[in-house]
């Protein structure tokens, strides 16, 4: 239910002719969906989106819902040849009549957009019930994730303008007046709404920001006036271009100025902005660490590297789980994410869950697999203080006393390669360990061909190397990173690994962890970036910078 009370579509529809909800999914940013927006999302059996927020809205939908292609029907796509497939009216009206619930997605707000006007008339019309979601328009988000505030204390007014259909009328009465003009327009058009404001009034020197793929991490803003807006988007080559149909939004007035947008850029100036991000991880184990990469701005991509299969004899896990059950043993020891999962898949096999760990010690190196335990129900009794290693978790682990220790077995699931440093550990401070083979680490398969060129080619601005494997199974199935590539170790073996394989490390994370090692990188970003800005240079992210200059290593 929504915070705001029950809403059409928390019920059930009462006639045969559906509902419709019109939706806003906001500039860009798939963060800026309100809570009601995906409410909505999860229930609709029809989703009529725009091209373009069709990527932002469509994870929020249900599995098997109806996305029906969507062509906008304009002079230039017809005159273009584009061919017509079906109107988004007749779509939601189609599906509306068959008793469906649709949502209807535009960009920004559907207020503010004149077509879903027109389809809401035609709902009522027709006496289809519909309701309204608003989304964060473009013309207010766009200016906040680009620094710049429309109005101030002293409450100056703000004008909002289409371009493609601003009157002679509209014009002469923005560019007469001094209020902030947050013009809708594209690339290619903004000098010649410049010029239209400069001829209404407007003094040429007045600031002037324009913004393209707002509120995303592809956003590029630059500051000029109106009267230099043309020669700036020629010398940062970004006009003319093929591109240049790309809708931007335009900020003219006082709050426009470069000063003033030094100090409140707060978006693009994340230090890992726009930083497309290797991740040689699965989703599953990425999650976290991708969500992280994304706040200092950078756009993760992860590559499983690693496939993990069961035990080729599955006897001897078998027998430990079974013992597991019955007492064998006084401790059972974790060291991954997916020793955890392997445990549990043999305990959901048996129709056990997480109570058969009563009375027994849970021990996990990791922050991760700490967090896999507690998801299934169980809070280890021992982490790491220290280092997040088997080396820290024998730092912390107790010697066996046979007076306070009624067992003196421990279980120790892992992967088949794992190294002896535990079993060892275990074994001198009088331990017997029962070393098991939980899971099979084998080599992923390779990734899509345009996945390894972009690796090779220095499509990617940073790799996150998070072990020794993922070293050698990301050089073995799609090639060595190029050398623009920023390369980040999580520990010096794993740096070592990477430095035989004739890659040069330029971060090393201080401790071994993942949100640690993102943490590092994110700081080397922010030192490249100040570096740049001290020296009159622009910032750039490493794929965009010229082969050949080779960086030392960082360690924060």
């Amino acid at each position: 239910m929504s915070p705001t009370g029950p809403a059409a579509s928390d019920f059930p529809a009462l006639s045969a002719q559906g509902h419709v909800t019109f939706l806003g999914a906001g500039p860009g940013d798939p963060g800026l969906l309100t809570l009601r927006a995906v409410e909505a999302l999860a229930s609709a059996d029809v989703l009529v989106a725009e091209p373009e927020v069709l990527g932002v809205v469509r994870c929020h939908a249900r599995a098997g819902v109806s996305t029906p292609e969507l062509a906008i029907v304009d002079a230039q796509s017809t005159a273009a040849g584009v061919p017509v497939l079906r109107d988004a009216v007749n779509l939601v009206m189609e599906a509306a009549k068959g008793g469906r619930r649709v949502v209807r997605a535009v960009s920004g707000d559907p207020g503010l957009d004149g077509n879903a006007g027109t389809e809401m008339l035609a709902c009522a019309t027709a006496g289809i019930p519909f309701e309204v979601v608003p989304g964060v328009a473009n013309v207010v988000g766009v200016p906040a994730y680009a620094g710049v505030p429309l109005r101030d204390a002293q409450g100056a007014d703000v004008r909002f303008v289409d371009a493609r259909t601003a009157s002679d009328r509209c014009w002469t009465e923005v560019g007469a007046s001094d209020a902030t003009a947050v013009v809708s327009t594209t690339l290619d058009s903004v000098a010649s709404a410049a010029g239209e404001l400069v001829s209404a009034g407007r003094k040429p020197d007045t600031p002037l920001t324009v913004t393209v793929a707002g509120t995303t991490t592809r956003q590029r803003t630059w500051t000029a006036t109106l009267g230099t807006i043309a020669q700036v988007l020629k010398q940062a080559k970004v006009l003319p271009s093929p591109d240049g149909h790309q809708p931007v939004i335009a900020v003219v007035g006082e709050h426009s100025s470069a000063a003033q947008r030094d100090q409140l850029a707060w978006f693009e100036s994340k230090p890992l902005f726009g930083w497309k991000v290797l991740v040689p991880r699965t989703k599953e184990q990425a999650a976290s660490l991708s969500d992280q990469l994304r706040s200092y701005g950078a756009v993760p991509h992860e590559v499983p590297t690693i496939a993990v299969e069961p035990p080729r004899t599955p006897q001897q896990m078998e027998r430990a789980v079974k013992g597991l059950v019955t007492g064998r043993y006084e401790w059972i020891a974790f060291t991954s994410v997916n020793a955890v999962k392997a445990v549990r898949e043999k305990f959901e096999e048996y129709g056990l869950d997480a109570r058969a760990f009563a009375g027994i010690k849970v021990a996990a190196v990791g922050e991760q697999t700490a967090a896999a335990l507690v998801d299934f129900g169980v809070k280890p009794d021992l982490v790491p203080s220290g280092e997040q290693s088997a080396a820290g978790l024998l730092e912390d682990w107790p010697p066996y006393d046979p007076v306070f220790d009624p067992i003196d077995r421990v279980f120790l699931p892992r992967a088949d390669i794992a190294t002896e440093t535990l079993v060892a550990g275990l074994i001198e401070l009088g331990w017997e360990v029962d070393d098991v083979t939980a899971y099979r680490t084998v080599r992923a398969s390779p990734p899509p061909a345009d996945t390894r060129e972009a690796i090779k080619g220095g499509g990617f601005d940073a790799v996150l190397f998070t072990s020794s494997s993922t070293v050698r199974n990301l050089v073995g199935i799609a090639g060595k990173p190029h050398n623009v590539t920023v390369i980040a170790c999580i520990g010096p073996a794993t740096a070592k690994t990477a430095e035989e394989h004739g890659l040069r490390v330029d971060v090393l994370s201080p401790e071994p962890s993942v949100h640690r090692l993102a943490e590092a990188l994110a700081e080397f970003g922010e030192r490249r970036r100040e570096a740049a800005k001290e020296a009159g240079d622009p910032v750039t992210r490493p794929s965009e910078r010229r082969p050949g200059a080779r960086r030392r290593r960082t360690t924060t």
